[in-house]
């Protein structure tokens, strides 16, 4: 219950029409003044729509901000971005750096409006 009063807390911003991000691709938007990416995984269909995700777009192990130019794809279960810089892999879901826990970033709450992705941040 705690978990959904943060998320209600957020500034839900617009960030571009989901078919403007290819699938199993990233695309990075300013958000009140921070870079986040956003991640779309799948195609998608009407029976099951594609996956959405959002982190911050800058890579504290290599202090550089890629991370919506890495490469998706999954470690077990988790579904990741791997750095183009250092090749980390960071969760999609929860933010947190695989290979350096410390280095983890902040994952922000998605959603699909009228075919708009919007990110709360």
């Amino acid at each position: 219950m705690h978990r959904d009063l943060q998320v209600n807390q957020h500034q839900w911003n617009a960030v571009c029409p989901l078919d403007r991000i290819v699938p199993d691709t990233g695309v990075c938007a300013l958000l009140n003044g921070r870079q986040v990416a956003v991640f779309r995984v799948g195609t998608g269909s009407e029976a099951e729509p594609p996956s959405l995700f959002a982190i911050d777009n800058y890579d504290p192990n290599s202090q550089a901000a890629v991370l919506s130019r890495g490469l998706v794809g999954s470690i077990g279960e988790r579904i990741v971005v791997a750095s183009p810089i250092y090749k980390q892999h960071f969760d999609l879901r929860t933010g947190e750096c695989l290979e350096a826990p410390h280095n983890s970033v902040t994952s922000y709450p998605v959603r699909v409006e009228d075919g708009t992705v919007w990110v709360g941040a």
